[in-house]
């Protein structure tokens, strides 16, 4: 029997205000539903009401026929729904073999078969053709490879619908383009697939069919095969908006002296030889799948790792960067692949986080005042297009993925920071978002900053680069300036 949920009239409201105003949804086994929608369109409330995690204030819920007013957690798993959410919702300290069978842990007469669980997590993994191995600790993987552990968890159960939110906005282009094979045998065995992101390419390489949500209501649902990119674009914004490109070339002075320079410098096994520059007035890109090295290097600016051997160059003097600290006084501002975790004070104010680096100068005898904060916090909203309440006081976990990394940009700026290093800036963000950051980004330049912009992202290195180091097994393969920058130039340097 193929699998059906269809969901109809689904209304739901916080504060009393409504954040879905009737939306239809249906997902059928054997196809891949594209959810899309800027952050704040109700994506994330739809998906979780169909996993129970909220309940519909009115609505229906159909599964094979049958309806449910409302679901539980434990009903929409049983009925096989699995949802892979943005942020980890795994347990760091504990292996990867025990996350991938964390709740349903193999055991007889009430002891655990660790060579089963083992046995079982190889399976997993195996299948999506990723080496990891079961024995490793969750929290000291990387970004991507966290991800893949949380993808491979759902993929061990019975799932007759995976609900998959956002799952390569940490992942390498091979480990996407294997993720997406997989997805597509899930298909063919019947498994009904919800896939949300941010990222329009993958919806013609994935999805049978589109919907798009703007304001709590679908405001496109289509088959794939009948529309196109600038349709989604401008289904999900509400406007017409130009297809993506390579940015205008710079019309202002490029320094000569590079702000950040890298000369044949290694960091372990991370990387070696590496040799790269960034002058001021330019936006540089460092392109590299998850394990290339491209994320070290950069944060090796940020002193989060210590040179083996070469040198790193500020404003033309060679420095040990020790820690942050150290590159704080440099004059360098960072930006973490992981905002969350590495960069935003998530429950304090979103003045208090633009500030934080300048308390120093904007402190009086010490004590700085939450009227200084909101006065930092003012001068950059409008610039960097902030989107948040007129009042400084805003809890920064209130704001999306999008306007956080406009915060966090903020803060370095208030700092004075005339080198900016940025990991993955728009990861889980918005279209809408990631246009106004790649703006912000060549303001910047244009005004004298030196920027880097470290990304696994191909569209993002030819959206915003200048000039594009590509790197691949810890070392740099070749560098791209100009229209050079293309997505097929950049995969094939990168080994794609």
């Amino acid at each position: 029997m193929t699998f059906e949920l269809r969901a109809r009239d689904i209304r739901k409201s916080f504060g009393g205000v409504e954040v879905l105003h009737g939306v239809d949804l249906d997902a059928v086994g054997g196809s891949v539903l594209a959810l899309l929608g800027e952050n704040g369109a109700g994506k994330s409330t739809l998906v979780k009401i169909i996993a129970g995690d909220y309940q519909a204030d009115s609505g229906a819920i159909e599964v094979d026929g049958a309806s449910y007013p409302v679901l539980t957690p434990r009903q929409a798993r049983d009925l096989g729904v699995a949802i892979i959410f943005q942020e980890f919702q795994d347990a760091s300290t504990l292996t990867v073999a025990e996350n991938i069978s964390l709740g349903r842990l193999p055991a007889t007469r009430g002891l655990v078969s660790w060579k089963a669980m083992k046995d079982r997590a190889r399976r997993i993994l195996d299948q999506l053709q990723v080496d990891i191995d079961p024995d490793d600790i969750v929290g000291t993987l990387r970004v991507g490879e966290r991800q893949i552990v949380e993808i491979a968890r759902s993929l061990s159960g019975s799932a007759r619908l995976l609900i998959l939110d956002e799952p390569t906005a940490a992942l390498s282009h091979h480990e996407a383009e294997t993720l997406f094979q997989f997805i597509r045998r899930l298909r063919d065995q019947g498994v009904a697939i919800i896939y949300i992101t941010h990222r329009l390419d993958e919806v013609t390489a994935v999805a049978d069919r589109v919907q798009v949500l703007r304001d709590g209501s679908t405001s496109l649902l289509t088959d794939v095969a009948a529309t196109d990119r600038r349709a989604m674009i401008e289904a999900m914004i509400g406007r017409r908006m130009a297809e993506v490109g390579r940015p205008a070339p710079a019309t202002w002075a490029i320094g000569e002296r590079p702000a950040l320079a890298w000369r044949a410098a290694s960091a372990g096994r991370a990387f070696a030889d590496v040799s790269l520059e960034v002058r001021p007035g330019e936006v540089v890109g460092l392109f590299g799948k998850l394990g290339s090295g491209a994320a070290e290097v950069g944060e090796t600016a940020f002193g989060i790792h210590p040179l083996s051997a070469g040198t790193l160059e500020v404003n033309g003097q060679p420095m040990t960067l020790k820690d942050p600290y150290s590159a704080i006084a440099a004059g360098t501002g960072f930006l973490p692949a992981d905002r969350k975790a590495g960069g935003a004070f998530l429950v304090r104010p979103i003045a208090e986080n633009v500030a934080v680096a300048s308390w120093p100068r904007l402190s009086t005898m010490g004590f700085i005042s939450e009227r200084v904060e909101g006065k930092a916090f003012q001068r950059w909203r409008e610039r960097l297009s902030i989107r948040s309440r007129n009042d400084p006081r805003q809890t920064m976990g209130t704001l999306s993925g999008g306007n956080q990394q406009k915060v966090l940009l903020a803060r370095w700026l208030e700092r004075d920071s005339r080198a900016l290093v940025l990991i993955e800036p728009t990861r889980g963000v918005d279209v809408g978002a990631r246009e106004d950051i790649y703006r912000s980004l060549r303001e910047l330049a244009a005004g004298g900053a030196a920027v880097l912009v470290v990304t696994s992202d191909y569209e993002e290195a030819v959206q915003v680069a200048d000039r594009v180091y590509v790197m691949s097994k810890g070392r740099v393969a070749t560098e791209l300036h100009g229209d050079a920058i293309t997505t097929a130039q950049l995969l094939a340097a990168a080994g794609g």
